[in-house]
Parts: C-alpha cells; sequence; structure tokens
C-alpha cells in the first residue's frame, strides 16, 4: 500500500533505537524525508549512517537533543524546519516503588515524556495549521490506562500525553491537521531486552526463558508475546499518512489486548 509520504518530512523525538528508529525506518520506507532524534551524538550518528543505508533516496539527518535539558530543547527547536509530520516518541521508564519515587523524579518523568511534546507541538503545530496539513502522533503506552503499580509516575506521564493529545487535536478543527496517539502495549525495545536481560542474568536463567516468564504473568494478553517496535512503528506511520485522514483526536490500542477488559 502507498502511504503517499512522499515529499513529506517527519520528525521522530527519541529516535536513536527502539520504536522511535523503526517508526523514522518505516517512514523513510515509504519516502519521507525524515529528521532523527536522540540524546547521545554518537549513537544518533550511527542511526542517521545506518537509516541512510536502509532507504537510500530520502534525506536522513539527526538533531541531537537530551530533553532533561532545557538548553538543549530550545535548540532544538530553533533548528527545526516546519516539517509535515510530528512523532512524539522519547520517553523515559523505569521499575521503581512508589515510595522510592523522589519528586526530582517526577519532575523528570513529566519533563521528558510530558513536555517534550509540548515544546515539540509548540514548535511545529501553527505552521501545520497555516499550510492546513499536517501529522502529530504521540507514542503512549497502554500504562497510561492501566497504571502499573511499580511504574506510577510513568503510567501518569503517559496519562498526561493522552490528554495532551486530545487538547491538541481540538485546535486543529476544520483542517486537515490531525493529532493522535498510539496506546503500545509490552514492546520488545532496546530498554525492555536490557531490563530482561539484566534480570535474567541476576536469576540465572536465559533472556529467552525471562523474555517468556514476563509476559507469562500478563493474563489479559491476547497475543501472548512481546509486541515487536516494527508492529508499532506500522500503525504509528499509517496514522501519520494522508489515508488516517479521519482520524483525529483518537486514542488508537496496539497493544495486543492488554486492556481487553478494562475497555
Amino acid at each position: 500500500m502507498d502511504l503517499q509520504l512522499a515529499g513529506k518530512t517527519a520528525v521522530v523525538s527519541g529516535s536513536s533505537r527502539g520504536i522511535g528508529y523503526a517508526t523514522a525506518r518505516a517512514l523513510a520506507r515509504e519516502g519521507a524525508d525524515v529528521i532523527l532524534n536522540g540524546r547521545d551524538k554518537a549513537r544518533l550518528d550511527n542511526a542517521v549512517a545506518r537509516l541512510r543505508r536502509e532507504a537510500p533516496g530520502v534525506s536522513v539527518s539527526g538533531l541531537p537533543a537530551d530533553f532533561a535539558v532545557t538548553g538543549d530543547v530550545d535548540r532544538l527547536c530553533e533548528r527545526l524546519p516546519d516539517a509535515d509530520i510530528l512523532i512524539n516518541n522519547v520517553g523515559l521508564f523505569e521499575l521503581t516503588p512508589f515510595e522510592l519515587i523522589s519528586d526530582d523524579d517526577w519532575r523528570r518523568y513529566f519533563e521528558v515524556n510530558v513536555l517534550s511534546g509540548v515544546r515539540l507541538a509548540r514548535r511545529l503545530l501553527p505552521a501545520m495549521i497555516g499550510r492546513g496539513w499536517g501529522r502529530i502522533v504521540f507514542v503512549s503506552s497502554e500504562s497510561g490506562v492501566d497504571i502499573p503499580a511499580d511504574m506510577i509516575h510513568y503510567g501518569t506521564s503517559k496519562t498526561a500525553m493522552l490528554s495532551l493529545g486530545n487538547g491538541l487535536a481540538k485546535l486543529t478543527k476544520g483542517t486537515a491537521v490531525t493529532v493522535n496517539t498510539v496506546l503500545g502495549g509490552p514492546t520488545y525495545s532496546d530498554g525492555v531486552a536490557r531490563t530482561v536481560r539484566s534480570l535474567a542474568e541476576a536469576r540465572a536463567v536465559p533472556e529467552e526463558q525471562m523474555k517468556a516468564a514476563i509476559i507469562g504473568t500478563n493474563r489479559t494478553s491476547l497475543l501472548e508475546r512481546f509486541i515487536e517496535p516494527d508492529e508499532i512503528a506500522h500503525a504509528v506511520t499509517f496514522l501519520a499518512s494522508p489515508l488516517a485522514s479521519a482520524i483525529n483526536g483518537s486514542a488508537v490500542r496496539v497493544d495486543g489486548g492488554v486492556l481487553t477488559t478494562l475497555l
């Protein structure tokens, strides 16, 4: 299927690896020029070089920025062109008992997971509305609806992301600009893989065994396996395309059935 993205320019935050990189690659393969972002310049440069090999024929560039550092974000926004597509993907997550989550942790999670989307949308949305076409997609999580007890700060920030996307969509009334949110389920991204490997090493079991054990405890998953980053990326790329013109202000589940008992 041709998603009609040739000639569009897309910005993907947090895209040097994981879901962000998979999304940037999917967009580039559909003909969109892509601007990647990451906080580690060396890793970002490697990601740009890799994507240029994987998707020749489109423009691929990178802009480093750490969304926990205000000055970095300001410089990023100053250098961004008026893109057609914004994918708000950057985010933090970790397992932490509630009583150990400090005020600074709460601020950091909202700074990166929520205000990143605020700042990028504030920079890019007005021009999209002015041109009459644009796409903003937030990569949220089912954890924003079913808050994990061991990641309350993460889940709460993802709830705020849902609210942000819904509110911004109301600003697009009467235009061909849309703002949507993807609710991803348990995805085997680089960060999750590192956590699984760490747990496997601590318990002296193979990684695949630990991986199966973790997903096996999720009794509401119809998929019964981790979601792959490309599976999230495919949904995000569709929502970013002209073919998704009638979808606006929506929270689209790509969760493997995790929320089946809740919605």
